[in-house]
């Protein structure tokens, strides 16, 4: 079950990737650097790999971490509903069905493994906001 689970998972995010490439890759190309580069009669790869890839790659960061977000989240909830991963395997979604029928005795069994969940998606998410910044040529520039 979790092979057919995590397959499932993957293969329904490509699409996002491919729509944020090429959107970026149409907006950079029409842009001046590039044409003058092309002026210049510089190698497709050069331009593809020197100055179009670096470009395109800010926004893929962004759509990446939060598809790792995405993916997190949704196998907690499949582990919460009991589609995800089987027991005797510890899952945070599995812990916070576990523990939901002893909110009243012990409601941290429940709160924890929800808190840890929120914490590990905010800390996927800034350090994707982070690794842009840090990898936005456009942003490098301002930095200098």
């Amino acid at each position: 079950m979790a092979k057919v689970e995590k397959i499932s998972i993957s293969l329904t995010g490509w699409v996002q990737y491919a729509r944020t490439v090429r959107g970026a890759t149409l907006v950079e190309r029409n842009k001046e650097y590039i044409e003058a580069a092309a002026c210049l009669a510089l190698p497709a790869r050069r331009i593809l790999f020197r100055h179009l890839l670096p470009n395109c790659l800010p926004p893929l960061i962004v759509v990446a971490t939060v598809q790792v977000a995405h993916a997190i989240a949704l196998e907690a909830t499949l582990s919460f509903l009991g589609l995800g991963i089987q027991p005797p395997t510890p899952t945070w979604g599995l812990m916070i069905s576990e523990g939901r029928g002893r909110i009243a005795a012990a409601w941290w069994v429940a709160l924890i493994p929800g808190i840890a969940i929120t914490l590990l998606v905010l800390s996927v998410n800034l350090f994707g906001d982070w690794l842009r910044d840090r990898l936005d040529p456009r942003l490098r520039r301002e930095m200098l």
